[in-house]
């Protein structure tokens, strides 16, 4: 059995594309985007600290896959906004840039963990600040890192994108499907 260690509708709806059978158990992880880590280094941790924690508290028996999605901009990392005004802050420094968007998978299953990252490049155009702000307004931007989603009405900004749009969205499926059959093949 697959646990998704997320709420994530969009998490969700990919494991359905790929047509995994999956039940959700919420992590309880609380994420430290400020913690003293390299980028990619940091959200593989957040990943693996996910399913630590659902792994533990349902008792093994079952793979659980944990996720973290990070957006990176000259190193520095930009989580999910605190507040409309962090939101156009992070529109903002993101408008006319390239970033790039990190998702750390993670599987633990019998006590084993296996991880990896996902990156891509993603590229916006420049955007009004009356854009950010209709943005804003529409609250899409508020539980998203970066303060967008390429799935929804934040696509209109992307001018670019290089890698996985799974990725962006927040489970990158090569990656995903990768861990899963290496949990299984030691089973």
């Amino acid at each position: 059995m697959i646990v998704l260690a997320s709420q994530s509708p969009r998490r969700k709806e990919i494991l359905e594309e790929l047509g995994i059978s999956f039940c959700v158990v919420p992590s309880g992880y609380e994420e430290h985007n400020d913690r003293e880590a390299a980028p990619k280094e940091l959200v593989r941790l957040q990943a693996e600290g996910k399913a630590r924690d659902v792994y533990e508290r349902i008792g093994g028996g079952a793979s659980v896959l944990g996720a973290d999605t990070l957006v990176v901009l000259d190193g520095k990392v930009l989580g999910k906004p605190a507040d409309e005004a962090d939101a156009a802050k992070m529109l903002g420094a993101l408008s006319g840039r390239t970033h790039e968007v990190m998702t750390g998978v993670a599987v633990v299953s019998h006590g084993q963990v296996r991880s990896g990252v996902a990156v891509s490049k993603v590229t916006f155009r420049t955007i009004a600040p009356e854009e950010i702000l209709e943005y804003i307004r529409t609250g899409e931007p508020m539980d998203k890192a970066g303060a967008y989603a390429v799935q929804g009405i934040g696509r209109k900004f992307v001018t670019s994108l290089k890698g996985s749009l799974s990725n962006v969205i927040g489970l990158p499926k090569k990656l995903t499907m990768e861990l899963l059959r290496e949990a299984q093949e030691r089973e």
